[in-house]
């Protein structure tokens, strides 16, 4: 368990940040902006949260937020090759499993799509289309990781964050009225 009680340590004054199995990056390293990233996507589901307090998503959503917190843990558990006094906590197939389950679930509910969707509708969608934006981004960061020869970063790692977006995607839908208030891309129209 995680014990804070103190805030500021100034150890990253000097520009790095400490990894979870000991050993210290540069704050713009790409294992930190992938980790940072993932970070940013929680907030923006937080954000999400507000306006989702009453709906049958909240629930998955707040399970996404405990597993993005278990996936930086992932990122920032650099293998050193030695042991560590505990079990790093890594995001299992499972969890991605459990993504897969839910997409299928609310996207059962969705009409298929004729043109591609616009952020917007509502502000929970809305809120979830920048969640997703975000989620892509830090998916980029985690793909770039693991494509270094120096670097491992786990399977299921990446195919939950590529999950997680396509999830993101289908609860905007589904919260805008099961599609009903999508504001759908018309090609052209204001030219």
């Amino acid at each position: 368990m995680v014990v804070l009680n103190r805030i500021y340590t100034r150890t990253g004054d000097q520009g790095t940040t400490a990894l979870a199995a000991g050993g210290r990056r540069p704050k713009y390293d790409l294992r930190i902006e992938a980790f940072g990233t993932v970070d940013e996507t929680n907030a923006c589901l937080g954000l999400v949260r507000l306006h989702t307090a009453e709906h049958e998503i909240d629930p998955m959503l707040a399970r996404i937020q405990n597993d993005l917190f278990d996936l930086g843990s992932d990122l920032a558990t650099v293998e050193t090759g030695k042991p560590l006094p505990y079990a790093p906590l890594r995001i299992t197939q499972g969890q991605v499993d459990r993504l897969e389950q839910e997409i299928d679930q609310l996207n059962g509910h969705l009409a298929p799509l004729r043109s591609f969707v616009l952020p917007g509708g509502t502000a929970a969608a809305a809120a979830l289309h920048l969640a997703r934006t975000v989620c892509r981004r830090a998916e980029r960061h985690v793909v770039e990781l693991a494509s270094r020869p120096d670097e491992k970063v786990s399977a299921e790692t990446v195919k939950y964050l590529n999950r997680l977006s396509d999830f993101l995607f289908v609860a905007s839908r589904y919260i805008n009225d099961r599609g009903a208030l999508d504001v759908l891309w018309v090609p052209g129209q204001n030219r």
